[in-house]
């Protein structure tokens, strides 16, 4: 942490802000990494953060509507841009790329889980994220039709109301395998198993970020997007489980 401290301390000091507070809104898959993120930009200056985790399409909803987010951290960049070009928010930048991976925690499948046996596996139930609401089960859908899975498993499949819930079908074994992000297959620190989904068979999970209008200049949220895109943010967002753009 101490790496970063300096060069926060000079991006502060150079925006001449003071100590604000900044409410930040986080699609799921990002909360852990963002966990990371805040202790090391609070660490290093005065600024506050609130965090607040949600699917990327009800965060998208309540800002159209209202809640007092500063920062939007989306799993995808069509509603950023939607915000953008509704007057909402401006600086829409991609901080991010997701993976997607196929996650179990059965005994049985200890010695190995593999995305191109899915349609010989023997499970009752496959979770994803509701591909209405979360990119990252639009990606799981996409995944499926790639490989011809998808008939033979719509059946089988449960919905979470995002890509966390998804999970935790998984967590619980409500669901015996998910579709999930890369991020929390990789930060679970139980016994499970999990592969990687390759990237060719779904689209880009572009993950884009927007500081949201309120009517005044807010510098702490204003030095958040910096702080996103410096070199010490993204080491520790490629390290969580992601790509970089």
């Amino acid at each position: 942490m101490k790496y970063a401290a300096s060069a926060l301390v000079a991006l502060c000091l150079a925006s001449g802000a003071g100590a604000e507070q900044a409410t930040v809104a986080v699609a799921t898959n990002f909360a852990g990494t963002m966990a990371r993120l805040e202790a090391v930009f609070e660490g290093a200056q005065a600024h506050d953060l609130t965090v607040v985790n949600g699917s990327t399409g009800q965060l998208y909803a309540q800002i159209v509507n209202g809640a007092p987010y500063d920062v939007f951290l989306a799993a995808d960049g069509d509603r950023p841009r939607r915000l953008t070009e509704a007057g909402l928010g401006s600086g829409q930048v991609t901080y991010a790329l997701g993976r997607l991976a196929l996650w179990t925690r059965e005994p049985r499948f200890a010695g190995g889980v593999r995305i191109g046996d899915l349609t010989g596996a023997e499970f009752r139930r496959l979770g994803i994220a509701n591909p209405r609401l979360a990119p990252y089960g639009v990606a799981a859908v996409e995944t499926l039709q790639s490989l011809g899975f998808w008939e033979s498993l719509e059946k089988k499949i449960v919905l979470g109301e995002n890509v966390g819930q998804a999970f935790a079908l998984v967590e619980t074994r409500n669901a015996e395998l998910g579709l999930v992000a890369l991020a929390s297959a990789l930060a679970y620190e139980g016994m499970a198993t999990y592969e990687p989904v390759p990237a060719q068979y779904h689209g880009p999970i572009r993950q884009d970020a927007i500081l949201l209008h309120r009517g005044r200049d807010n510098p702490a949220a204003e030095a958040f997007m910096s702080f996103l895109l410096s070199p010490q943010a993204r080491r520790t967002i490629a390290d969580t489980g992601y790509d970089l753009p």
